[in-house]
């Protein structure tokens, strides 16, 4: 018998907030984190824009020498996991010592930051003078590993790196080795750090980033005028229990995670599949492993990133999965508020997802102003709505062709 799964706990570190009432706040209302780029000088440079996570005060919750020897995108996971322990009520008896305890974290790219710096001193004074913290901090799991060491987790740790896809995949593997019996409690999610000059200055290059320099005309998903997205930062952390697990220790319980479907285009590098078949498959394989009818989804948190080609894509998706209910699916993009946190998109927009399900609200697409007839669903733009909701998909396309799909359901007793 598959066991149930719920979440008992969530953290994040992100461009509309820190605090779970912040985001739920900032969501609401609709507000948009596009802003000029801080952590390097623009001058000269095709994109000016990002969605930064700006002074944040890391000593807080990481000492100063932990500090040094970690690149931001292993202090953000930590601060997210911090943040999503404290929220669960969990204690260190409950997760120390104990194997069926484990870490589900993603990351696209890494410690980008550590990189670019290590590879000018390198320049500069000699490869063999850089730091020799330089692998540890450069090194995608690291983060993974590193909130396992500062909550004292002994059980697996898992690092997916399946590009914007990797935030949902972490979800949902921690989901199905609960669900399956393997583990009892995972601290899943995502977290990236890549607004760096050659971060932003790659996806330039490819073309992927919007280089709008009005803040409210940048990540603007499925609006007909959109022209790439815009990068985000940050981490999120889901604590996922079992049912009975968190029902003993009187855990409180956000949402129940019921269904996640996997596939791959494997067509090309960048480009999704144009008719969404695969996507579409990954949503109707969740639906199939949740034991519901494609009519049971009230809501899709949708990839959407505000690139010409994905969003029509996923839209195809949508309408091959769900058929003559496709129309009837309330949809938003959240991208137009976060940006896109590539490894940490899908952790975010689940725990935006959750947000939803427990507040009985719809979160929009922010700065919609003209309508794409190739994007013609019911897209919720520019305010909020009221609606409650019981099932809500939330869906990560990755670069290579990764699709995924996760159902989280309203908790009900």
């Amino acid at each position: 018998m598959k066991r149930r799964v719920v979440v008992t706990g969530m953290g994040a570190v992100s461009p509309i907030g820190s605090e779970l009432d912040e985001i739920l706040q900032n969501l609401k209302k609709g507000y948009c984190s596009v802003d000029e780029i801080t952590h390097y000088d623009t001058t000269g440079r095709e994109v000016k824009l990002a969605c930064e996570v700006r002074d944040f005060p890391f000593k807080e919750y990481i000492g100063v020498k932990e500090l040094k020897r970690m690149d931001r995108v292993t202090a953000f996971a930590i601060v997210a996991g911090k943040k999503a322990y404290a929220d669960s009520g969990l204690s260190a008896e409950d997760i120390q010592n104990n194997d069926r305890v484990t870490v589900h974290l993603s990351s696209g790219i890494g410690g980008l930051e550590t990189i670019e710096k290590e590879m000018i001193r390198g320049l500069d004074r000699g490869f063999d003078r850089i730091s020799p913290f330089f692998t540890p901090m450069a090194i995608s799991n690291m983060s993974s590993a590193q909130l396992s060491i500062a909550l004292g987790i002994n059980g697996a740790s898992f690092c997916p790196v399946t590009a914007c896809a990797g935030g949902t995949n972490a979800l949902g593997d921690a989901f199905r080795s609960i669900r399956d019996g393997y583990a009892d409690i995972s601290f899943a999610g995502g977290t990236e750090a890549s607004i760096t000059a050659l971060g932003v200055g790659g996806f330039t290059a490819m073309k992927a980033l919007s280089n709008s320099t009005d803040k409210n005309r940048a990540s603007i998903p499925f609006d007909l005028d959109r022209n790439g997205f815009v990068m985000g930062e940050g981490s999120a952390v889901m604590v996922l229990e079992e049912l009975d697990h968190a029902l003993k220790r009187g855990a409180k319980i956000y949402a129940e995670v019921v269904g996640v479907g996997y596939t791959s285009d494997a067509s090309h590098i960048t480009a999704p599949n144009e008719e969404g078949t695969w996507a579409a498959k990954a949503m109707t394989n969740a639906i199939e492993d949740a034991g519901i009818t494609y009519d049971s989804i009230d809501y899709i948190n949708a990839h959407g990133t505000s690139t010409p080609l994905n969003d029509i894509c996923e839209t195809r998706a949508i309408k091959l999965a769900f058929k003559d209910h496709a129309e009837k699916i309330k949809i938003s993009s959240t991208k137009s508020m976060t940006g896109h946190l590539l490894g940490a998109a899908g952790a975010i927009e689940g725990l935006i997802t959750v947000l939803a399900l427990q507040n009985a609200f719809i979160p929009p697409t922010v700065n919609h102003q003209k309508d794409d007839p190739e994007c013609d669903l019911d897209i919720v733009v520019n305010s909020a709505v009221d609606m409650s909701i019981k099932y809500a998909v939330s869906n990560s396309l990755g670069f290579g062709g990764h699709n995924i799909s996760i159902i989280m359901k309203k908790w009900e007793e």
